[in-house]
């Protein structure tokens, strides 16, 4: 499949750094109220959860972009590659911190975790208790991910292969549709039924906040942005001259989304909140890959941030929750302001450190076996082209 025009070699998107910034920063401060917190944060971050909604776009867009751009080229998709650079990139930094969570009980931030396997085969956001087993329970959007990084391009290859990639369009589409479908008989079957028990909350997340099948709707919507812009590179220069309406605009339907979600466990905010939240995070995609919106440009701090946000995703709950402690021993209220911010600096320093020590060797070590997997592709070319030759 070609495009009407080149595609653009890859460049850091600034932009996107900001926002990944802005989404682990939403989440940190979000899961700081399990913790003694400002009075005031309560309000501030009530809206955070959403942070992971727009990782979640992000996702959606950089992830099917490698695969997309592959294919604007006319070049076969390696699909083998494609697994090769996200194991890389999330394995060794998601064993590491696993393990610490089943060595050092200390790091505990709740009360227990599940069993090992339901962490290795990523299945712990089904019929996740928190209740019971609420350490470590925020990797369940890395869960939601993982199955993403596996269904997307299974199903990309049974469209290449059977020549229905035009389809694709109709079949996200379809998807974003039948996630309505699937919350509603969530809600309808597995929520409503348990309405006004003590424990109605739980059912909630267990059913509708986190599985997968319930929260496609940001991946969705990366997706479609990274198609649209791909394969219609014309609609992208126009919508890239209007970078800051676009900006402008996402920041609007998230306010409405603000006040759809006040109540995040009502019958419009489950059934409409998420498809309405990726729509706003989705707007602020399309504004921050636009050179014409204030968000394209770079700043240090961000890019820091970003760089670390994986592992400070999946670290820090555990690392306030050690710090938070002696950093009381102090004298220091856990209630103040100068607590959260020392603790959220020793969490960004934490993840920076397993950065430099853990994903940066790894990440080296991935382009080293990507170079060699190209050297050994090119030695099997080779010699059957020169025995053609003959």
């Amino acid at each position: 499949m070609k495009t009407e025009t080149a595609i653009p070699a890859s460049k850091q998107l600034h932009g996107l750094d900001h926002l990944r910034a802005l989404a682990i920063l939403m989440v940190l401060l979000y899961h700081y109220r399990m913790f003694g917190h400002p009075a005031w944060l309560d309000d501030v971050i009530h809206f955070g959860w959403s942070g992971v909604d727009l990782f979640f776009v992000l996702s959606g867009y950089l992830i099917s972009s490698q695969l997309f751009v592959t294919m604007a080229q006319g070049k076969p998709v390696s699909f083998p590659e494609f697994f090769i650079k996200r194991f890389f990139r999330i394995i060794p930094p998601y064993l590491l911190i696993l393990s610490i969570y089943f060595l050092v009980p200390a790091f505990w931030e709740r009360e227990t975790l599940l069993p090992l396997w339901r962490y290795l085969t990523f299945t712990q956001n089904f019929g996740l208790n928190l209740k019971i087993f609420g350490t470590f329970s925020h990797v369940w959007s890395l869960c939601v991910e993982e199955h993403f990084y596996l269904l997307f391009p299974f199903t990309l290859f049974l469209l290449i292969r059977t020549k229905r990639v035009k389809a694709g369009g109709w079949l996200l589409f379809a998807m974003f549709i039948a996630g309505f479908a699937i919350r509603l008989f969530c809600w309808y079957r597995l929520i409503a039924p348990h309405a006004g028990q003590d424990d109605a909350w739980m059912y909630w997340y267990m059913n509708m906040y986190y599985p997968t099948y319930t929260r496609l709707d940001g991946l969705l919507a990366g997706v479609g942005i990274a198609a649209l812009f791909i394969f219609r590179p014309a609609i992208q220069a126009r919508i890239g001259q209007h970078g800051n309406a676009w900006l402008v605009a996402g920041l609007l339907v998230l306010t409405g989304a603000w006040f759809l979600c006040d109540t995040q466990s009502s019958f419009g905010a489950s059934i409409f909140g998420f498809p309405v939240v990726a729509l706003g995070y989705g707007l602020l995609v399309m504004a921050a890959v636009s050179p014409s919106c204030i968000l394209y440009r770079d700043n240090r701090i961000t890019a820091l941030i970003a760089r670390v946000s994986f592992v400070l995703y999946l670290s820090h709950k555990g690392v306030i929750h050690l710090v938070q402690p002696l950093l009381a021993k102090t004298g220091m209220a856990r209630e103040s302001t100068l607590m959260m911010l020392l603790c959220v600096v020793t969490a960004i320093l934490a993840a920076w450190m397993i950065h430099l020590a853990v994903e940066q060797p790894m990440l080296r070590l991935r382009k080293k076996v990507l170079a060699d997997r190209k050297v050994r592709r090119q030695a099997v070319v080779v010699p059957q082209m020169e025995w053609q030759d003959q």
